[in-house]
């Protein structure tokens, strides 16, 4: 996962930093030079870009003619760009990509949470395909109005502990208090019983 420090001072302050970590691990790159093209459904195969350069080179031979995700966000490199020209490259900079990219994850985030009337669970994934596919429901996303301040759920973790488990933890946690540690003996060298025999030491040879 990216550092938190590059979160807090880069990503879009309409997103909590969960939001935004799980946004970038599911959809994310952790190579701020990542550059992804697509045709229709299928992956082109590309150069993996070295420098800047290389994958600004990269982007505008594509752009275009194929779909181009870019950065640590897989950002739409073609969004709001007529001509591979007005291509900048901020965009493969990891600070205004993070930059770029969570705004607007945060606008598709809430169009969706909008569509389903309040903040779900199921809200953040379907955001996630939209991010994915451009599109939620008919609705062109990236270039769809912004319906404003809206509350976004915050996705919970993949395996968060159960109930049950919880329970388990906490009786053990209770039925070891007040029971002695069998572990002291085999910790503490002064309480270890003898693992040698040295009985034979000194006897007189037959």
């Amino acid at each position: 996962m990216f550092e938190a420090a590059l979160i807090q001072q880069c990503a879009d302050p309409g997103l909590k930093p969960a939001i935004v970590e799980k946004f970038i691990e599911r959809v994310g790159s952790q190579d701020p030079l990542a550059v992804t093209v697509r045709s229709g459904n299928r992956i082109v195969l590309v150069p993996k870009p070295a420098t800047p350069d290389e994958a600004m080179t990269l982007i505008r031979r594509h752009i275009g003619r194929n779909t181009v995700r870019v950065g640590i966000t897989q950002y739409p490199a073609g969004l709001g760009v007529v001509e591979a020209g007005e291509l900048k490259p901020d965009i493969v900079d990891a600070c205004e990509n993070i930059r770029m990219g969570t705004a607007l994850f945060a606008k598709v985030y809430r169009i969706v949470t909008k569509w389903y009337g309040n903040a779900v669970e199921e809200a953040f994934d379907d955001a996630i395909i939209a991010w994915q596919t451009g599109y939620f429901e008919g609705t062109a996303v990236f270039r769809a109005d912004d319906p404003g301040d809206l509350l976004l759920a915050i996705p919970k973790s993949e395996n968060p502990p159960s109930e049950e488990n919880l329970d388990q933890d906490e009786a053990a946690a209770e039925g070891a208090i007040g029971q002695p540690d069998k572990r002291v003996g085999q910790e503490d060298p002064n309480k270890a019983g003898i693992r040698v025999d040295l009985t034979g030491i000194g006897a007189r040879r037959p």
